[in-house]
């Protein structure tokens, strides 16, 4: 029986997560976002994303687990609060590792502490090496 190849899913409310998704799409790697509101999936779907989850952070019987098998995660951090609601949603979602993606100086620990792999801090928005990170 085959499996069904994983989907990376992105929260992308900023510059470099759109740059990221546009990345993706050129390498032709599975993607989906997440997103919490319908300006924001407008948007994204603008940019050519097809599979899009969406949310509401404050309802937690809303976080459904999507019908198709979720990888590695990628969030860019736009609102402290909301990327902590998307690790804690997207955490239950997959065992893969789990990147938030910060031009902040906001705690790692946090981010940590809620179950991310890897907080990544980048202060010129250039995101090009995490295509390596997706592809593994």
């Amino acid at each position: 029986m085959e499996q069904e190849q994983q989907t990376i899913l992105v929260s992308a409310p900023n510059k470099p997560g759109e740059a990221f998704i546009r990345q993706l799409k050129f390498g032709s790697i599975p993607f989906a976002v997440i997103v919490s509101n319908k300006a924001e999936q407008t948007r994204l779907q603008e940019l050519g994303a097809e599979r899009i989850v969406m949310v509401d952070t404050n309802e937690e019987n809303t976080w459904l687990v999507p019908e198709w098998p979720v990888g590695k995660v990628f969030l860019f951090e736009n609102s402290l609060t909301l990327c902590c609601r998307y690790i804690r949603i997207c955490r239950t979602w997959t065992s893969e590792p789990l990147y938030v993606i910060t031009q902040s100086n906001h705690p790692r620990l946090i981010y940590k502490g809620l179950g991310a792999n890897y907080v990544i801090h980048t202060n010129s928005g250039e995101v090009s090496f995490l295509i390596h990170s997706a592809h593994e």
